[in-house]
């Protein structure tokens, strides 16, 4: 369930659509994005456009809809990207608003509330919105709640009882009761314990056998491998492990 309010969600989802939309502006349309190899920026600005009308089909259906190619996506011209990308954010948050944020609808791992695809969107523009600063050289910036509750939802899809259902990667994740902490400057942190039967995650700042510190937005970036630890203590193996198989 989402940590932030059906409010916050919405505006996230606003603010890191502005977010990615800037930086994407006056970029070349075919340059490589450098955290997405396989992409061109063109591509990376229609996948999150397409996601956002995406996961509002499926809040309007409660069904599965076709994972679209955004490869096969036209977002237009440069010009016309921004106003594009708003507008399938909009498209998103209006659907949650018409069928209820509780209304339970599809997702890969079962049943969920609608609002669970606000959470899930807005997550993904504000990681890809790094690559799109990354890829033109633009500033990048996350309220701290908002990267904290990226954070979260990571850890929360990882530990779901069906997370090795679509990604089968995370059996390798399973362990003895390695932990390993993120602690963030000014707030509680994330600690995830690697046991037999699976991932299990806490709020707060207990130890660990490798310990992350730095900005929230830092350790959100390093979650998602997009930059690398500027500050480890303890057993890094297990740090690189985790981050090796633990993105989705």
């Amino acid at each position: 369930m989402p940590t932030l309010d059906f409010a916050r969600l919405v505006t996230g989802l606003r603010e890191q659509t502005e977010v990615f939309a800037a930086a994407a502006a006056g970029g070349d349309p075919e340059a490589v994005v450098p955290t997405c190899p396989e992409w061109r920026l063109r591509t990376l600005v229609a996948h999150i456009g397409q996601a956002s009308r995406w996961g509002a089909e499926l809040v309007r259906t409660g069904l599965p809809v076709p994972v679209p190619d955004p490869a096969r996506t036209d977002p237009g011209s440069p010009g016309e990207w921004g106003g594009w990308l708003r507008a399938g954010a909009e498209e998103l948050a209006e659907a949650v608003r018409k069928v209820g944020e509780d209304t339970e609808v599809w997702s890969f791992v079962g049943p969920v509330p609608a609002a669970f695809w606000l959470r899930r969107m807005f997550c993904e523009a504000a990681v890809h919105g790094y690559d799109a600063a990354l890829t033109t050289g633009a500033a990048y910036e996350i309220a701290g709640d908002l990267a904290a509750d990226v954070i979260t939802e990571g850890m929360e899809l990882m530990a779901h009882p069906r997370a090795e259902t679509f990604k089968p990667e995370l059996a390798l994740m399973r362990g003895a009761g390695e932990r390993l902490a993120f602690r963030p400057h000014g707030m509680d942190g994330w600690v995830i314990s690697r046991l037999p039967e699976g991932l299990r995650w806490e709020r707060g700042n207990g130890p660990g056998d490798v310990v992350v510190t730095g900005t929230v937005t830092e350790i959100m970036l390093v979650l998602s491998r997009r930059i690398p630890p500027a500050s480890v203590t303890g057993n890094r193996a297990l740090l690189e492990h985790w981050l090796a198989n633990s993105t989705y």
